[in-house]
């Protein structure tokens, strides 16, 4: 039976999108089925007269249109973390802004349609907008994407490993002008309220300080690891902050509340530096990777855990599962609830063997 599918990228873009698009479209092809696009998250169905320059809010992908994009970053539909459908935006006539539930909006447009099956493909926030929708009676599949690793359920997501990968590449070569100036190098990489680029970027770039949010820090211990450093004749220290990370007793450092249903993270690697000036006469640098870290190409194998992902949501749809999300669970790839899914964040565990390794070869985690 003849089946129209209809897929979606939505949140923060990562490296990997294109090869989860294209093996979807593939595999689909291979059973005679046909595959739509959506443009901009959810956006090209809520707001089709914003693409009218590029022939509507959803376009049809065929083997061709997705020809050569595996190794490319970014994402050929577009995405947006803003304009969620389950709290979407509405700018009132006294500036105040009131958040509606448009999904069933969302529905009737994939209905007119005649999409039978949705592949959404995001974070959290997507998860929970693919949730919301199976409820209403769509078949959705949802693939887990986040640089973060912080989706619950999936030993990984893909862009985590590009994301670390490029992280790491940064502090290496941060080491040698550290040295060089003799300063202490702080390096503030993404993750959100989960420490794992941080972490896994840290210990591969031997940092002398890994700061998570799992683990709030104490500025005194930190300053005791530098000067540590400093009396074994190391006149350099390297930290690395997630963007989530506080001091004890303290706050997630914030920028700003966005249009959509989150908060947006920044300063927490400025914080530490006004910190550290405070107790030291040690001239400090900062760098924060920011958005870096989304893009270029993915890794061999972000590349193909996103084509197994891809895959792996086809198969979903023609076994008639909905409401779930394909998960990695080495060696195989899974299908896990969309309700163990949304609204939860997976943490690393403070007891954990890497963070344990960690310590035991020195690195400090302010604590």
């Amino acid at each position: 039976m003849s089946k129209t599918i209809a897929i979606s990228t939505g949140g923060g873009d990562a490296p990997g999108l294109n090869a989860v698009i294209r093996s979807a479209v593939l595999s689909a092809h291979q059973k005679g089925w046909k595959c739509i696009g959506i443009r901009n998250g959810f956006n090209g169905l809520l707001s089709p007269e914003m693409f009218h320059s590029v022939g509507g809010g959803t376009f049809e992908l065929t083997p061709e249109s997705v020809r050569g994009i595996t190794h490319l970053g970014g994402t050929i539909l577009g995405s947006t973390n803003k304009g969620n459908p389950l709290y979407f935006p509405i700018k009132q006539q006294d500036g105040s802004i009131t958040k509606i539930d448009r999904t069933d909006e969302v529905i009737a447009a994939l209905n007119s349609l005649n999409v039978d099956a949705l592949i959404s493909i995001g974070g959290d926030g997507s998860m929970e907008i693919a949730h919301a929708l199976a409820q209403k009676g769509m078949q959705v599949i949802g693939v887990p994407k986040t640089i973060d690793n912080d989706l619950e359920k999936t030993s990984a997501t893909f862009g985590f490993e590009t994301a670390v990968e490029f992280s790491t590449n940064c502090i290496d070569r941060l080491h040698s002008t550290a040295e060089a100036h003799e300063r202490v190098m702080i390096v503030e990489v993404m993750g959100r309220n989960a420490g794992w680029i941080a972490l896994h970027s840290g210990i591969a770039g031997t940092a002398d300080c890994i700061l998570i949010p799992e683990i709030p820090y104490s500025i005194e211990s930190i300053i005791k690891k530098i000067n540590e450093r400093e009396s074994k004749g190391h006149h350099f220290s390297i930290i690395v902050i997630a963007e989530g990370a506080m001091p004890k007793d303290g706050e997630v450092s914030t920028i700003e509340h966005s249009s959509g249903n989150t908060v947006r993270l920044g300063g927490a690697g400025e914080k530490l530096l006004h910190e550290i000036e405070r107790r030291t006469s040690k001239e400090i640098r900062l760098v924060v990777l920011g958005h870096l870290q989304r893009g270029g190409m993915p890794t061999a194998n972000d590349r193909l855990l996103a084509l197994r992902f891809g895959a792996s949501a086809v198969r979903a749809i023609e076994e008639g599962h909905t409401d779930v999300m394909v998960a990695l669970a080495p060696p195989d790839v899974i299908n896990v609830p969309l309700s163990e899914i949304a609204k939860r964040t997976k943490l690393v565990p403070v007891n954990s063997d890497i963070v344990r390794t960690a310590k035991e070869i020195g690195i400090n985690f302010g604590d």
